[in-house]
């Protein structure tokens, strides 16, 4: 990737606007039956593509059904979870305050919401709107992402009181560590600035201007609309993502405290609106000198911040390693075959999306599907890329599923040392608290442990023994993952604490249980925050 100094930039844009209109190239010829080919193989219901070229929506499409089992076609405008490809359009939020001079990006947090707190004093004042958006708070992967997942009965602003109590894992900008919790905080920024709500605002100064006709980030609209996608799952095959495919409970997907990190729904045809806005640097489709928001904040947005890891995928995937790769404003900023990538992938529970810019070539494209089944977001991703940069067809779709399964077979299940709890079943009984998940309970019943997750509803279930003081949490909701509850005790032989993690090798990180640490409730207790 080339650098060019602030000076320079100015200059730079000028001679690209100064470039003649690229020709269009035409979407693949064979693209609505490879699409159809690979839901078919991989089991995927229903998906929708969107693909703009040089200002133009040249391709935007349903494929498949709403529902397994059911008739109903995904079309145009059916409504898909988008889930972290909402945080472009959160920072796209900000960009609009941030042009009407009401907040910068390098503003502290705290001067506008002045009783937010991290865990670190220090990094409490020097916070700011920048960092909420790029992933080097010091925060480890996904922490205190079980605050909203699966579901949560908490407030956005108690969700965002309770980070005072998340420890860090590195140092403050030290590195790279994906989180949702800050982007949280990034909403609650734009409700005490605009004095709306996100939902309000997002929709009224994003939604709205950029024509995204059925976008909607509010819960109570999504399920009220009925051309929507069901999500779906593989449950039953001993590891999430393995099995056969099951429609999901659609209102149990996220807890709406943390929508501005993942809580928007939209279609092909909006989808569509949005790369045309992205590739225009801001502009609206319709000419004329409108504008979302202004070029300053479209750059703004697409200027890497922070240093991503790099991994060598091995074979047969391996020409999908980047040469570099970064995070900028709610996107990610790669390298593939000598170009630039502007990219975001999205997922909640039983959907996923991909949002794909080719800058270089004013090229963008969007895949929406309703099941887990990233192979074919990751596949055809990188099908589309080889397309628009003249290389030979490959089948990546294939290869990613090759890559999948040899993972799964390398995670070989843990098996249990033969042994007896140490206390009888009661003595594990009773209330215990986490400082920034809050309370669960543990109770017996007859011959069986119970456990509930307090805030988060219809998060129960029960507990198996597995070895020593280690039990395993089996849920009555099976879309929630398994855990391993480990019970340390102290010299009285008294429950002193609790540690989780989960069961599966390849869990989702947001099913962060590693981050918890209950404590013993003093009896009466309320809450579970100091």
């Amino acid at each position: 990737m080339s650098r060019l100094s602030p000076s320079l930039r100015p200059l730079a844009l000028a001679l690209l606007c100064s470039i003649p209109a690229l020709a269009l190239a035409d979407p693949p010829k064979n693209l609505d039956a490879r699409v159809a080919q690979v839901m078919q193989e991989q089991g995927v219901p229903g998906m929708a593509v969107a693909i703009v070229e040089n200002g133009h929506v040249v391709h935007a499409k349903g494929y498949g059904v709403r529902r397994l089992g059911g008739t109903e076609a995904v079309d145009a405008d059916t409504i898909f979870p988008i889930g972290s490809t909402s945080k472009a359009m959160t920072v796209a939020a900000l960009a609009v305050l941030v042009d009407e001079k009401k907040i910068d990006w390098d503003d502290r947090v705290i001067d506008h919401l002045p009783g937010f707190q991290m865990y670190d004093a220090w990094v409490t004042r020097e916070l700011t709107i920048r960092d909420l958006l790029v992933h080097r708070s010091g925060l480890g992967l996904g922490a205190g992402d079980l605050m909203f997942v699966p579901r949560s009965s908490l407030s956005r602003a108690e969700s965002v009181r309770r980070l005072r109590y998340l420890k860090p894992a590195t140092s403050f900008r030290s590195g790279y560590a994906y989180d949702n919790v800050l982007y949280m905080v990034a909403g609650a920024v734009i409700e005490a600035v605009s004095g709306q709500t996100w939902e309000a605002y997002i929709r009224d100064h994003v939604f709205e201007p950029a024509g995204m006709r059925v976008t909607t980030s509010d819960e109570v609209d999504q399920f009220a609309t009925a051309n929507r996608a069901q999500p779906h799952a593989r449950m039953d095959g001993g590891l999430r993502g393995v099995g056969r495919q099951e429609v999901l409970d659609e209102r149990a997907s996220l807890g709406r405290n943390a929508a501005p990190a993942g809580g928007v729904a939209s279609s092909a045809n909006d989808m569509a609106r949005w790369l045309e806005i992205q590739l225009a640097h801001g502009a609206l489709p319709e000419g004329q000198g409108k504008r979302l928001y202004s070029e300053t904040a479209a750059r703004e947005m697409w200027t890497p911040q922070v240093n991503m890891p790099i991994s060598q995928y091995p074979a047969p995937i391996a020409e999908a390693t980047p040469q570099f790769s970064s995070y900028a404003l709610g996107w990610d900023v790669e390298d593939y075959r000598g170009l630039k990538i502007i990219s975001h992938g999205g997922a909640v529970l039983g959907a996923q999306t991909m949002v794909v810019l080719i800058p270089d070539r004013n090229i963008g494209f969007s895949l929406n599907i309703n099941s887990e089944d990233g192979v074919v977001l990751r596949g055809l991703m990188f099908e589309l890329l080889d397309h628009y940069l003249d290389q030979p067809q490959r089948d990546w779709v294939g290869d990613f599923s090759k890559f999948r399964q040899a993972r799964e077979l390398l995670k070989v299940s843990a098996k249990p040392v033969a042994s007896r709890p140490t206390l009888p079943l009661g003595g594990y009984a009773g209330r215990y608290a986490d400082p920034w998940y809050g309370p669960i309970s543990i109770h017996q019943e007859g011959k069986r442990l119970r456990l509930n997750f307090e805030q988060t509803p219809n998060m129960q279930g029960t507990l198996e023994h597995w070895q020593y003081d280690t039990f395993v949490v089996r849920w009555d909701d099976r879309t929630s993952e398994p855990a391993y509850m480990t019970f340390r005790l102290d010299e009285q032989g008294k429950v002193d604490d609790i540690r989780m993690k989960a069961v599966s090798p390849i869990a989702d990180f947001s099913w962060d249980y590693h981050d918890l640490h209950f404590t013993p409730q003093a009896a009466g207790a309320a809450g579970g925050q100091p």
